[in-house]
This record gives C-alpha cells, sequence and structure tokens, in this order.
C-alpha cells in the first residue's frame, strides 16, 4: 500500500471507529431505557429482528437487554452488566455497515471538499487506488463480521440464555416481594408480610386458581430450598384450603409442608437454544431426532444463510459511500442528493435483505437471494465509482484542480 493509500486508510478508519463507538454507545444507552424482553421469548431470530429495529428505530438493542431484569426481579447490576457484555458483538455486526457508510461519508467527503482527493487523480492515481482502501477497510470488517457470526455470535448467545434461565430460577426474586402482591404465572397470586436475609419467609399467602380447581396456602414461615434438584416452598404452621371441582370446600392443617414451584413457575429442566444461539454446522445439518428441529429446518438453513450474507453488507454500504462522493463530477458545493440518495439505497437494500430472510423461510431456493442484495449493490456501485476511464478523469480533475488553486486552467 502506497503512502498516500496509507494515508486515505487512517482517515477513514479513524472516521469508522469513531463512529462504531458512538453508535454503539447510542445503542447500549438507548436499550437500557427499555423493557422489552425479546430475547427470552423471541420466537423469531434476534439477528434478523434487531437489524430491522436498527433501520426502523433509535431503540435497536431493547430486545436484548432488558432493564426490568433488575427493576422487576431485584438482580444486581452485575447481570445487567454480564448481559451488555454478551450482547457487544450482537451490537458490533449491527452497527458495523452503517458505521462504515457513516465514516466513508464523512472521510471521503471531507478529503474531497479540501481536494486532497483531487490531488490524488491530478497526481495519476486511479478511481481503484483511490478507492481501494476503503474496500480494504469494509473487507476486514467483512471478515471480523463472519467470525462473530460463525463463533462468537452462538457463544454469547448461549451463555445469555443461561443467564436469562438462571434469572428465571431465581424464585426467591421473581415470585416474593415483600409486601406486595405478585402475579408471578397466570393464574398464581403471592403474598408475603416480609422476607429476612436469611431467606425466611413470614406469614406467606398463595393461590393459585386454574383447571377448574382453585387451591390457597397460607402459612406462617416458609422457605425456598431445593430437593432433588428441583425448587420447593418449605411451609410451617399453616392450611391448605381447596375447592373441588362439585364446589366443597376442603381445609388441611399441617405442621410443615412441601410445595413443588416447578408446575407454578413452568421451570423448564434444559434450555431450548434458538436459531440465533446456535454454531453455522448445527444450523445446516441439525439434528433431526429432535421434534423442534425437524419442524424448523428451512428456518434453520434461512439463518445459516443469514450468517453468511450479513458481512457483505459492510463491503455494499461502504461502496455506497464511495459512489455517493466519488461517483459524480466535483462540486464546492457539497453532495447532500448524493448523499442523500445513497442513504435512501441502503434502507432499500436492507430492506429487501430482510425480505429475502423471510421468504427463504418457507423456500429454500430463495435463499440465494439473501447474497444477491448486498452483492448486486456493492458491483453497481463499484461500476459507477469506476465507470470514468482514468485518463479522461485526471484530464477533468486538473483544470479543478488549478483553479483551486487560483491559477488558469
Amino acid at each position: 500500500m502506497r503512502l498516500i493509500q496509507r494515508y486515505l486508510f487512517r482517515q477513514i478508519l479513524g472516521a469508522a471507529l469513531l463512529a462504531t463507538a458512538a453508535l454503539t454507545g447510542v445503542a447500549v444507552l438507548t436499550s437500557s431505557l427499555s423493557a422489552l424482553d425479546i430475547l427470552v421469548d423471541d420466537r423469531q431470530s434476534p439477528l434478523i429482528f434487531a437489524e430491522i429495529t436498527l433501520l426502523a428505530t433509535p431503540q435497536i438493542l431493547a430486545m436484548i437487554l432488558p432493564l426490568d431484569i433488575i427493576v422487576n426481579q431485584g438482580q444486581s447490576a452485575f447481570v445487567l452488566i454480564k448481559l451488555t457484555l454478551l450482547a457487544l458483538p450482537q451490537l458490533l455486526i449491527l452497527v458495523l455497515p452503517v458505521s462504515l457508510f457513516v465514516a466513508g461519508l464523512v472521510a471521503l467527503n471531507r478529503l474531497h471538499t479540501e481536494q486532497e482527493i483531487v490531488i490524488c487523480f491530478a497526481g495519476g492515481m486511479s478511481r481503484w487506488r483511490v478507492a481501494a482502501p476503503a474496500i480494504r477497510l469494509a473487507a476486514f470488517a467483512a471478515v471480523v463480521n463472519l467470525v462473530i457470526n460463525l463463533w462468537i455470535q452462538p457463544l454469547c448467545y448461549r451463555e445469555m440464555r443461561h443467564v436469562l434461565e438462571a434469572v428465571r430460577a431465581d424464585i426467591a426474586t421473581t415470585m416474593i416481594r415483600p409486601g406486595e402482591f405478585t402475579h408471578p404465572a397466570p393464574g398464581l397470586t403471592v403474598f408475603a408480610q416480609s422476607m429476612d436475609a436469611g431467606g425466611l419467609i413470614k406469614n406467606l399467602f398463595i393461590d393459585q386458581a386454574g383447571k377448574g380447581q382453585s387451591s390457597t396456602y397460607m402459612a406462617g414461615q416458609g422457605r425456598i430450598a431445593k430437593r432433588n434438584g428441583s425448587p420447593v416452598l418449605i411451609l410451617h404452621n399453616g392450611s391448605i384450603q381447596q375447592f373441588s371441582k362439585s364446589g366443597v370446600l376442603n381445609t388441611l392443617w399441617f405442621d410443615e409442608y412441601v410445595l413443588d414451584l416447578r408446575p407454578f413457575l413452568a421451570i423448564e429442566g434444559q434450555v431450548l437454544y434458538h436459531p440465533s444461539d446456535r454454531y453455522l454446522h448445527e444450523l445446516f445439518y441439525p439434528d433431526l431426532r429432535g421434534a423442534w428441529e425437524r419442524q424448523n429446518v428451512r428456518k434453520l438453513m434461512s439463518e445459516g444463510n443469514a450468517r453468511l450474507a450479513t458481512p457483505l453488507y459492510n463491503l455494499a454500504f461502504m461502496a455506497l459511500a464511495l459512489a455517493a462522493v466519488l461517483g459524480g463530477a466535483f462540486s464546492r458545493l457539497g453532495y447532500g442528493t448524493r448523499i442523500g440518495v445513497a442513504g435512501a439505497a441502503g434502507v432499500a437494500v436492507r430492506v429487501l435483505g430482510f425480505v429475502a430472510a423471510a421468504l427463504s423461510d418457507g423456500d429454500p431456493r430463495l435463499n440465494i437471494l439473501q447474497y444477491a442484495a448486498p452483492t448486486i449493490c456493492f458491483l453497481v456501485c463499484m461500476l459507477i465509482v469506476l465507470r470514468q476511464h482514468p485518463v479522461a478523469s485526471r484530464r477533468r480533475m486538473a483544470p479543478a484542480f488549478a483553479s483551486s488553486l487560483g491559477s488558469p486552467a
């Protein structure tokens, strides 16, 4: 890489790092102000949903970092910090293409308006040699994106899934809030007067309604424990009142009673990995012995192709920035119109990618469209950038460069 190309590369790299840091910071702060819990209950790929959110609204990661884990479930700030760190790789692959687009526009527009690119053309550099540093940076970002998609994202998402399951299994914070009526599950109401630091619960009331039968548990004291790996609530000095299907009230007094909590909170014994949590070989070659895998083979294949296709958007978005600045004649008034067109084209290309991903869930043959959208965008934009012959380009740039210095063309 020549000296001037290294200079151009450093200018774009600095802008890209700054844009990535800024967008990532905004994403983390914005997501921390929301309480959407998509990752806990997601039925769609978080990768696709989060990228759509990135283009549609500033709240781009509300589904990844639910603040209600701290507010509503009494978890420590350490849990939120851990979830934030686990979400950063996903954040990075969402932000990278947009950061490259913004960095390319800012850096190239500044270099162009300050006549530095004009000097490069006047000095004999071809359009490709001027654009090559930006393409190299986009290619490096695509490789980073691919590594994250194939290995880092599944690793982090699996750990995040286990953290969220552990939060669900934290029965004391989910089920008991001293002095408040809580509803940890449909048809279940829980009240406790107090709970000390040792976990001793006083004056506990539990009411369960459903399946044609109602049960009420009252106890002077209680304590949450585990028996045979299952969460249980050990009640002391209380009673159980049940209405039978015939409407008869039955009352049972006890000194100690062990209540199994699994039916109340529907705690799963095994974590189900979603498509976003799986490695590439698990997406293309799933274990068909599982019922869920047999029913979602096409969805898994679509996710696998999306993992391979999304890095191409780094190249496509950088090419859009190059086309906006270098794809037309030099202008002292700026390139607002061309930048606006490039931005609209970027949104359109990404939406086409979403449509292709959605269609490929039903027909695996349409997975090729996931690669077509960014590839065609990149080729068209590079054709616009390179369409002018280098000699003709230098002949047009030389008068512009001379006039910028105040000398006759």
